[in-house]
């Protein structure tokens, strides 16, 4: 249950949900641009007939054919410059309270947390910021 003061938060986001919404979009389209001609590095892309909010940009790094670059080497390489960016989540079954429970799986879910980086995709990310994020990832990336 939410109480009374949270409830109001949240009622009063509901107004401005749709230019949050668009910002995220805004902020996914931006690393889309960015990345458009670079092998080896994917966004997921949007499900025919839906439209997502673009909570969190994420892209996937193939150190093949990225000159071996890996998401390490980015994540690292932006949090010099103080830019956030995360690994994917730990899979469930890797993480130490499961470790002698059952797993079912093919190793996808572990290939996404090795190559799977979260970017820098707030609502709030100005034009000064996104630039910032460009630059740092030029000096590592062929953009």
């Amino acid at each position: 249950r939410l109480s009374n003061v949270l409830a109001g938060i949240g009622r009063g986001q509901m107004q401005v949900l749709d230019e949050r919404v668009a910002a995220r979009r805004a902020m996914f389209n931006f690393y889309v641009d960015l990345f458009q001609n670079v092998e080896g590095i994917s966004l997921l892309s949007e499900p025919e007939s839906y439209f997502s909010n673009r909570w969190l940009t994420t892209i996937l790094v193939d150190p093949e054919k990225t000159n071996g670059i890996t998401r390490e080497d980015i994540r690292l390489h932006l949090e010099q410059d103080n830019i956030e960016s995360r690994p994917l989540w730990k899979p469930m079954h890797m993480q130490p309270v499961f470790e002698n429970a059952r797993f079912y799986g093919s190793g996808i879910c572990e290939r996404l947390f090795e190559n799977g980086l979260c970017l820098p995709s707030g609502s709030n990310l100005s034009d000064d910021d996104r630039n910032r994020i460009k630059a740092k990832l030029a000096e590592i990336l062929p953009l």
